[in-house]
């Protein structure tokens, strides 16, 4: 039997077939433009290749093509029986998340890997804050994501796939240095891994280090493909970086680049999540915001999320349907939200309908209720900035601004100093 490049054994009948695979599995794990194809070249070799039909399954999901998606894991069900056990259980982790079942996946990936600690695709669907640990809804996920990849990173040695996973864990739970460290490792061994050059980003954003963070991914991103599939986040995290820095012009030029509804070529949970979110940002710092960008945003949720259940996503449609005016579906959320975090996106949901009619008041009754737990909406902590964010300005509304510097001071202190809030300096 033929091993792939983690040392999993693989049935498949060629070294060609599986070379295209591995080198799939780098662009993957890379977040880079490429995968699908490598991946349908390994198969075009091998169509017996059940884990080749497994990957190319995961890649067509990251890129959005859901319907050729089930099709390949479908192939890769059929093709399991002859397979050893790490092989079928392989499948299977992928079968239960296309299934929808994401708790179960979730579970059956964390057993699988106990015993296969390095079959990266399956471990990857626990990894990062949209893997099934960062979207699982429970308190404590920060935590948890950081105990799974401590747990793997001694099975991976040098390996930057797994550096970066855990770099993110430790900024994420405010170990900047140590993440920072690890991540430059990482980027030395494959500087092209986007998922590091993300991560960096996010410890550069949680150190408050605006500048440096503008020069390094403005740098970085001049050669990333932009059918990639981080490269409308990365432009967020640009975006954002300009918003911070005061300069509203890159930061426009950074959303109708690649951030927005028909700019960006990412999956559309991003397009919508990021794109409220640094409009309603750049509106609570005071740059003005079209209300058609708001009603073009609210025609995307409707399109892509008219169904709740995708708390995160849920979240960022009810704000952008509250700030366009969209009545109808801001109170469908609000009245049927469900999935993983449904019951605070609700309030959250009506805390928007508040903001928007400048209800202050109501709008803090509707937040307090969330600003407990908002690591189960899902996302980095950067993006959750912005409900920390908003619940400052609704204060600051109300004229409470001894309360807002305090919870801006105890809950996010990087963006205490300066926050970008024209209540504040006002």
């Amino acid at each position: 039997m033929l091993r792939d490049s983690y040392g999993n054994g693989v049935s498949v009948i060629s070294q060609a077939a599986l070379d295209h695979y591995d080198a799939g599995v780098r662009l993957f794990l890379g977040a880079e433009f490429g995968a699908t194809e490598a991946f349908r070249s390994a198969i075009d070799l091998d169509d017996g290749f059940a884990l080749g039909h497994v990957a190319l399954a995961r890649s067509l999901m990251m890129s959005g093509q859901m319907p050729q998606a089930k099709e390949a894991i479908g192939r890769a069900q059929a093709l399991s029986s002859e397979l050893d056990a790490r092989q079928r259980q392989h499948i299977e982790c992928f079968a239960l998340l296309f299934s929808g079942q994401a708790s179960e996946a979730r579970a059956l990936v964390k057993r699988h890997v106990q015993d296969h600690p390095r079959d990266a695709l399956v471990a990857q669907l626990c990894s990062n804050v949209f893997g099934l640990i960062g979207f699982s809804g429970e308190v404590g996920r920060e935590a948890e994501l950081l105990a799974y990849t401590s747990a793997l990173l001694p099975h991976y040695g040098d390996d930057w796939w797994m550096m970066s996973m855990h770099a993110l864990s430790l900024c994420e739970t405010g170990q900047i240095t140590a993440s920072t460290s690890l991540m430059d490792k990482s980027l030395a061994l494959n500087k092209r891994n986007a998922n590091a050059a993300h991560f960096k980003s996010h410890a550069q954003y949680e150190a408050g280090e605006t500048a440096a963070g503008r020069r390094y991914l403005s740098d970085w991103l001049s050669d990333y493909d932009d059918r990639a599939v981080l490269h409308g986040h990365l432009t967020w995290h640009a975006a954002l970086w300009a918003l911070h820095d005061g300069d509203a012009a890159a930061m426009w030029a950074a959303v109708d680049a690649g951030v927005g509804p028909g700019a960006a070529k990412g999956l559309p949970i991003n397009v919508l999540t990021d794109t409220a979110a640094i409009l309603y940002r750049a509106e609570i710092a005071g740059i003005p915001v079209a209300p058609e960008r708001w009603s073009d945003l609210s025609a995307y949720a409707t399109r892509f999320f008219p169904e709740t259940g995708q708390s995160f996503a849920d979240l960022h449609a009810a704000l952008a349907h509250a700030m366009a005016g969209n009545g109808a579906h801001l109170a469908h959320i609000s009245n049927t939200a469900k999935g993983f975090a449904g019951d605070l996106v609700r309030p959250a949901a009506r805390a928007w309908d508040a903001i928007a009619r400048q209800d202050w008041g109501t709008a803090l009754s509707e937040l307090v209720q969330v600003m407990g737990s908002t690591e189960r909406l899902g996302g980095s902590r950067a993006q959750r900035d912005l409900l920390e964010l908003t619940y400052a300005n609704v204060l600051l509304k109300l004229g409470q601004v001894t309360e807002a510097r305090r919870s801006l001071a105890t809950r996010r202190p990087v963006l205490a100093t300066a926050p970008p809030l024209a209540a504040y300096h006002a």
